[in-house]
């Protein structure tokens, strides 16, 4: 008759034989699933790629040489970011973005044209820091603060609002810059849904390539790794080197988290990311600031929104919709003027 510790022995291997029965049952279903949403997502892109090939859009004609200083040619620099678009507060939804995003376009053609009489400024660098939608499913609630599905604004609103506002700018420089990491409002559902590449802010970054693709005057740099969140990235402008992230790395309590851009500033300087920088730029907290940091400097954005009453109750905060413009002088590696860019109406 066997003893205990053989019957012992004889149990634990069939434990163990119906845990890995489990394990491979989960694993092959862990696999169909991560297929599944890989193929969809795929067939999304495939679409939307196929479908725009065949859409051809003029080339803006190049702007006509006008009058400037001879001091040390600048670079324009246009912080875009947090237009939320598909979002409604009591005073904002998608077609008041256009007019603010359409403004802020006028608005920095006349403040180059004010630096242009002392210098030239013949490149527009675009930073676009994310949420540029709203998305749909990110908190509970939110499709009563909307007026538009997110279908809407990844193939609709928000591109061509993108688009109108690189052609106005094209029409005013020789070329423009876009630079481009993606935000927290353009996750697909609540977070583990999808995976970390799969975001509405990169899908609309990608889809303004594609239309403006015919523009030789544009160049467009997205992050873009392979399977990761497109979270930073490295701009430079001669000497000059900006790195961009949309903010939501930082966390916050209450407020804008001064103590936490510090901290992070600070480390990924030190070495957590393998570039140097000399300033950063961020949105997120819907809070025109600029914050020093010893040598660096921390430009955070604005938005586009108004009158946001979450914002209000929660955090006793509210801001005017605005956003930054700089310039840079590329050969000495800085920031020479600064403008908060207010949009309301004047």
């Amino acid at each position: 008759m066997p003893d205990d510790n053989f019957i012992e022995d004889v149990q634990n291997e069939q434990d163990l034989a119906e845990l890995k029965r489990k394990y491979n049952r989960l694993a092959r279903q862990l696999y169909d699933v991560k297929h599944r949403r890989a193929d969809y997502i795929d067939a999304v892109e495939t679409a939307a790629r196929e479908a725009i090939q065949d859409i051809e859009i003029a080339p803006v004609p190049n702007r006509m040489p006008g009058f400037h200083g001879t001091g040390t040619p600048e670079v324009a620099v246009a912080l875009l970011s947090d237009t939320q678009i598909g979002k409604v507060t009591p005073d904002y939804n998608s077609d008041v973005a256009r007019e603010r995003v359409m403004k802020y376009a006028e608005k920095i053609v006349r403040l180059t044209e004010i630096q242009r009489h002392d210098h030239p400024v013949d490149h527009c660098v675009v930073p676009m820091l994310g949420d540029m939608v709203e998305g749909c499913d990110i908190f509970p609630g939110q499709q009563w603060l909307l007026d538009s599905t997110l279908y809407r604004q990844v193939f609709d609103t928000t591109p061509s609002i993108i688009v109108d506002f690189l052609r106005y700018l094209l029409a005013n420089f020789e070329t423009v810059t876009v630079e481009a990491v993606q935000g927290n409002h353009g996750r697909i559902g609540r977070k583990g849904t999808f995976g970390p590449e799969d975001n509405a802010d990169r899908m609309v970054y990608k889809l303004v390539q594609l239309l403006m693709r015919d523009e030789p005057r544009l160049i467009y740099n997205m992050a873009d790794p392979v399977g990761e969140r497109a979270w930073y990235k490295v701009m430079e402008i001669g000497n000059y080197r900006a790195m961009l992230i949309h903010g939501d790395q930082i966390r916050g309590q209450m407020g804008f988290p001064w103590y936490g851009v510090g901290k992070k500033v600070h480390s990924w300087a030190s070495g957590a990311i393998p570039e140097q920088f000399d300033d950063l730029m961020m949105g997120h907290y819907h809070q025109l600031a600029l914050v020093p940091m010893n040598k660096r400097s921390v430009w955070a954005n604005g938005s586009t929104e108004s009158t946001n009453t979450f914002a209000a109750e929660t955090l006793a905060a509210q801001s005017d919709p605005s956003q930054w413009l700089l310039f840079v002088n590329p050969d000495a590696g800085k920031v020479t003027a600064s403008y908060a860019v207010r949009l309301l109406d004047d």
